[in-house]
């Protein structure tokens, strides 16, 4: 089964450039020690600075807040910013510095004089303490502070989870009071949540010592609710109020849907979200101001930061960088299918993120493993075994150009990388048709080592762009699951289980068959196999099931097993975080 994780972390914690910024010790110091040192301005004054007026601030503290929607009601008439989507290659699990590359794009932007504003997701903290740690980006490429941003925040993740257990709750309430819904106990999907890696939880029996009706269920991780992939989405507090109505949480003992609004449950479920709906402003280690909002996984959510933020943003700045989880054949496929269909905003360019260590695993060498050393193999020069993984890269350079998207390569440079490997990405990204690939080092240098990247993507997003989604929504399901694997894949066939077939037939039966689809499948490999590296071809995508997010507004077919729970290390993350006696949080990554 595929481990579910989070689509969002920092690269891999070591020196990783040619000169440094600290001359001591020859190294950049723990992603911690810098952000704990960085000169944060009040969050009043990156507002100001951005535009927005103090009549929408809602303080947390002096260095976060939340936007008031009524700002965009001033914004509607402005003109829309560059709005670049950064997704990347197929990742080795370490991750290749995406939401790095995200910060350091938009601060060196910034640094060639372009007002920019990032909009990321809200990391989960079940990674956080398990295995990856978190997602405020890495070095000198950052958001502050990292703390916040890393653990609560201002408690949208906690909303998401009361929201979603109270409807749970009155689900098994129903269904104990007589079941006048007429609720099928072995047909219910809702399952509870709670953000915290635990498999014992994974599955559960609810009911037993005669409370309730003993059914077998269990648990999800927050970010895996559909509430989460809904605040995402959503587009005012009467769009969620509506959203949450949709959500089907099973089904009648004769086969209809039964929904939160069936419950009357959704007008509870919206007050709990009702602040929740807000972006929160921060900022990065360069002043450079962010939108932290939402955070769906991207290999079996969307994958993607908030609509709202976006639309804030986009009204803000003249470039707005935000980012999709995981590949191009995962978040940004779902971005570009899914979010830009919702939210009518087009990207202008797209960045792929890679690192020549994941180029070369595709190319056959080596086995990356959390927490232990790169293979030898990974950090010495092999030009073949790079050309060989290049496929994988020019695959999913070939996936953002099929949505007519402008795409420029950045690749994550690290200590051991030569320039002639460096160059052979560049010539074999071109050759696949990328603007341009250029190397970035935003994570020892901050925003000046992002400049040349900046100067590549504001040079593509200038071009004309024709953006149009991969597939039509009126195309029946079948249509839709065939086209992206076959063109987003590379899949030869499609092959699909009875309760898949069942599945199709009953959403389209009750209307459901024109919604976008949500593919959820491992991000370790362009297949659904994380075994195939590289550029896998002449394989069968297996549906084993697919289920309806009619609240989010997708269905999602499930490409092989999918956990969503995901489990604890044998040394989690957390056994090395504590508080020194001023408080002062110590070892978060």
């Amino acid at each position: 089964m595929a481990q579910l994780q989070s689509s969002a972390g920092s690269p891999e914690k070591q020196t990783r450039s040619k000169s440094s910024k600290t001359k001591q010790t020859g190294k950049v110091p723990s992603d911690i020690k810098i952000a704990q040192a960085a000169t944060m301005k009040p969050i009043m004054s990156i507002a100001k600075d951005l535009g927005i007026d103090e009549k929408y601030i809602e303080l947390y503290g002096n260095h976060k807040a939340k936007i008031s929607l009524d700002l965009l009601n001033d914004l509607k008439d402005r003109p829309k910013g560059k709005y670049i989507d950064v997704t990347a290659i197929t990742p080795t699990p370490l991750g290749e510095g995406k939401t790095v590359t995200t910060i350091g794009l938009s601060m060196g932007l910034n640094k060639i004089g372009k007002k920019t504003v990032t909009a990321i997701r809200q990391p989960s903290l079940g990674p956080v303490f398990g295995i990856k740690g978190g997602a405020a980006g890495g070095g000198y490429s950052q958001v502050v502070p990292m703390e916040d941003f890393n653990l609560h925040l201002t408690g949208d993740v906690h909303a998401v989870g009361l929201a979603h257990n109270l409807l749970a709750a009155f689900i098994d309430a129903s269904i104990f009071h007589k079941n006048k819904l007429n609720i099928d106990p072995r047909n219910v999907y809702w399952r509870r949540v709670i953000d915290v890696s635990d498999r014992a939880l994974r599955n559960i029996l609810t009911g037993l010592n005669g409370e309730g009706t003993v059914r077998e269920t269990g648990f999800d991780i927050t970010v895996a609710s559909e509430i989460m992939a809904i605040l995402a989405l959503t587009t005012s507090l009467k769009d969620i109020r509506k959203r949450l109505g949709k959500i089907i949480i099973g089904m009648t003992y004769d086969g209809k849907p039964v929904t939160a609004e069936d419950l009357k449950c959704a007008g509870s479920m919206a007050v709990l979200m009702k602040d929740a709906i807000k972006p929160t402003l921060m900022q990065t280690l360069e002043n450079t101001p962010c939108f932290v909002h939402a955070g769906p996984f991207a290999n079996i959510a969307h994958g993607n930061s908030s609509i709202i933020a976006d639309m804030m943003a986009t009204r803000l700045g003249e470039y707005v960088v935000t980012e999709s989880g995981f590949g191009a054949d995962c978040g940004a496929e779902k971005f570009l299918n899914i979010k830009c269909r919702a939210s009518g905003i087009n990207p202008d360019a797209a960045v792929v993120v890679a690192t020549v260590r994941a180029l070369k695993m595709h190319g056959g060498l080596g086995k990356v493993v959390p927490g232990k050393p790169l293979p030898p193999e990974l950090t010495k020069e092999n030009l073949p075994a790079l050309e060989k993984g290049c496929a994988n890269l020019q695959k999913h350079i070939e996936n953002m150009i099929l949505h007519k998207v402008p795409v420029v390569v950045a690749v994550n440079r690290f200590t051991n990388d030569t320039d002639k490997e460096i160059e052979l990405v560049r010539k074999l990204a071109k050759a696949a048709g990328a603007e341009d690939a250029v190397p970035s080092e935003v994570w020892e240098k901050g925003g000046a080592g992002g400049t040349e990247l900046a100067e590549a993507v504001v040079k593509a997003a200038e071009k004309p762009t024709t953006f149009k989604p991969l597939y039509e929504l009126n195309w029946s399901i079948e249509k839709k699951i065939e086209t992206i694997a076959t063109k987003i894949y590379g899949a030869k066939d499609v092959s699909y289980s009875k309760i898949a077939k069942k599945k199709i037939k009953q959403f389209t039966e009750w209307g459901y068959s024109d919604l976008p689809l949500c593919m959820a499948k491992t991000h370790l490999s362009l297949s659904h196999n994380p075994k195939l590296l590289g550029r896998p071809s002449g394989f069968t995508l297996p549906i084993r099931d697919i289920r309806a997010s009619v609240g989010a507004g997708f269905l999602y077919p499930l490409c092989g097993e999918m956990r969503t729970m995901p489990g604890l290390p044998s040394v989690p993350a957390g056994t090395k975080y504590d508080l020194d006696d001023e408080g002062k949080i110590l070892g978060l990554f």
